[in-house]
């Protein structure tokens, strides 16, 4: 998932993937504790959906803070 596709998102969008994206990263690494992961990378890869989420989030709540001034 890109950036793009990301702020093509509304906000109620953005925040239930945001939410998704956290459990199934908190599911991931449970697994890892226990068993060996048949894709290791897709940790990584979760993670960094999660940074681009809470990237948009943070210029929406920027430009929206910026609008009422």
């Amino acid at each position: 998932m890109t950036a793009m596709e990301i702020r093509e998102y509304t906000d109620e969008e953005l925040a239930e993937e945001l939410a998704r994206a956290k459990n199934e990263i908190a599911r991931l690494r449970y697994r890892a504790a226990f068993e060996e992961l048949e894709n290791p990378s897709l940790l990584r890869t979760l993670r960094r959906e999660i940074a681009r989420l809470k990237t948009v989030q943070s210029e929406r709540a920027r430009s929206e803070e910026n609008q009422v001034d």
